[in-house]
């Protein structure tokens, strides 16, 4: 039976000494990398202060470093509530987040993981704060001011999370939604609005006519008026010529002297034409 030298037994002793050495450099030290924050348990007890970035020491074996991402999270979160006129109105946002590192170890003792802060937390208090914006107005108000409604809701939700740790960086709308009863009186009353438009366009389009063939008669009336005293002074003066023109046919003693125009229009001048002159 083959016994080993006394070297060969420290060599191996040496090796495992090593190895030994080496998982436990392993396990006592940590490192936390850029975006993350950790959280020293020992013996299952949260230690004070939080891990931020770089190499750490932790005691190997009765020790355990919850590590978080402290980056920029996202979720989607419905919510639903009712508004000011009791509308059923229904949401969903997408939540922009981070946890705040300094609390780090206060989030890690009442929360618990990230799942936890999300469903526990994040969840409900949105639910919340949308309750609060929407009850601030009536639905059509809800849809057509939808960004005074994002700034409620972000500002009661951003209150309410700051508490915790967890800091909003940014919310969105994905959807905003209400109930069929009120889209299909959305609707209608779109329907009604454009028939009243259409409406008062051909009441002002008759009105714009009228005016016009009102404009258009009075300009005839003035035309046939002035057209009477044009003619109506015209056969007047006719008359007048025909009568002496008739008695110097009929043997008068005097030659007639007939009124003749000099010139055209109403400035112009009379004078006597007597027909003696003319023989």
């Amino acid at each position: 039976m083959n016994s080993q030298s006394p070297q060969g037994i420290f060599s191996i002793l040496g090796g495992a000494i090593i190895a030994l050495l080496v998982l436990l450099a392993f396990n006592c030290f940590i490192i936390i990398n850029p975006g993350q924050a950790g959280v020293l348990s020992i013996l299952g007890e949260a230690k004070d202060p939080p891990l931020l970035e770089g190499l750490h020491f932790r005691p190997p074996f009765i020790s355990f470093v919850d590590v978080y991402d402290v980056t920029v999270q996202k979720f989607e979160v419905p919510a639903e509530s009712l508004t000011k006129d009791l509308q059923d109105l229904n949401a969903r946002f997408a939540i922009n987040f981070r946890l705040d590192p300094q609390v780090i170890v206060d989030i890690r003792r009442k929360q618990g993981t990230l799942e936890n802060i999300v469903a526990k937390i994040i969840a409900p208090q949105t639910q919340e704060s949308f309750k609060i914006a929407a009850a601030l107005r009536n639905v059509e108000e809800a849809i057509t001011k939808r960004n005074e409604l994002k700034e409620d809701f972000d500002n009661a939700l951003s209150s309410r999370l700051e508490k915790y740790g967890i800091i909003v960086l940014d919310t969105s709308v994905v959807d905003l939604s209400f109930s069929p009863q009120f889209a299909r009186a959305v609707e209608e009353k779109q329907i009604a609005e454009q028939k009243a438009r259409k409406a008062v366009y051909i009441a002002n389009e008759a009105e714009q006519k009228a005016l016009a063939e009102i404009n258009r008669a009075k300009g005839k009336a003035e035309a046939q008026r002035l057209l009477a005293e044009t003619l109506k002074a015209q056969g007047g003066q006719l008359v007048l010529e025909k009568e002496a023109i008739e008695a110097w046919r009929e043997g008068g003693s005097q030659v007639p002297k007939v009124l003749v125009m000099s010139g055209e229009g109403a400035s112009s001048l009379p004078f006597l034409l007597n027909f003696e002159d003319l023989e």
